[in-house]
């Protein structure tokens, strides 16, 4: 007997149903970071190892699955930022924990890539938004209580931080090996927010808060 999944009072999918829209959003994620929003939706089904039509069965246009990706993204944010919080009583080690997660998962990459495409207002993009937005201002502010992160670092800082780091490197750079230049130079990173390497150092350049990053979001074209 076929395993089935219900989600709301959608149709059950079938667990090969489910394990082959996991694999396309996978693929579309790593797509539109290396391709952009206009990449071609036959590279992403090969990549995913299904047929176009499978693609087109689960999303039935670009739009679509572009939406899937995000809330897919925000909602494994979420789940990284509350993963993070229960790994242990070191806030500090858990945003930097947290950090580690999101790049693995490219959701800060995938989310610019595709952010003029896809509105974040809507009702259930809106809440997985917020949600994940309020878990990882939770370890922000948490590290700052306990005067492990610097006082001057703000979630904007965090977030950008990650978006830049997500971005795949120029030239001949295999993925294994962007993957791992980029936790290894996040480690680099990770140490400056600390308070103790220089507390005085000062940071040149504006300290984005959370509503300062809401305000610069792009209109939707």
């Amino acid at each position: 007997m076929r395993e089935t999944v219900r989600t709301g009072g959608a149709r059950p999918l079938r667990a090969d149903a489910r394990n082959n829209r996991g694999r396309i959003l996978a693929a579309a994620r790593d797509v539109f970071v290396e391709l952009g929003p206009a990449a071609p939706l036959e590279e992403i089904s090969r990549r995913a190892g299904t047929g176009i039509a499978t693609l087109y069965r689960r999303f039935p246009d670009r739009h679509a699955l572009m939406r899937a990706v995000v809330l897919d993204a925000l909602r494994r944010t979420a789940d990284a930022a509350g993963l993070a919080a229960a790994d242990g009583p070191d806030p500090f080690a858990a945003l930097a924990g947290y950090m580690h997660r999101v790049l693995d998962i490219r959701t800060a990459a995938v989310i610019p890539a595709l952010l003029e495409e896809i509105s974040l207002d809507d009702e259930e993009t809106g809440r997985a938004r917020e949600e994940s937005t309020r878990l990882v201002q939770d370890l922000v502010e948490a590290a700052h209580r306990a005067g492990t992160l610097r006082p001057d670092v703000t979630f904007g800082d965090i977030g950008l931080l990650v978006v830049r780091l997500s971005r795949p490197l120029p030239g001949r750079f295999t993925r294994e090996l962007d993957n791992r230049l980029a936790h290894r130079h996040l480690d680099l990173l990770i140490n400056g927010l600390r308070t103790t390497p220089d507390p005085a150092a000062v940071i040149e350049g504006p300290g984005l808060t959370l509503d300062d990053l809401q305000a610069m979001r792009p209109e939707r074209s």
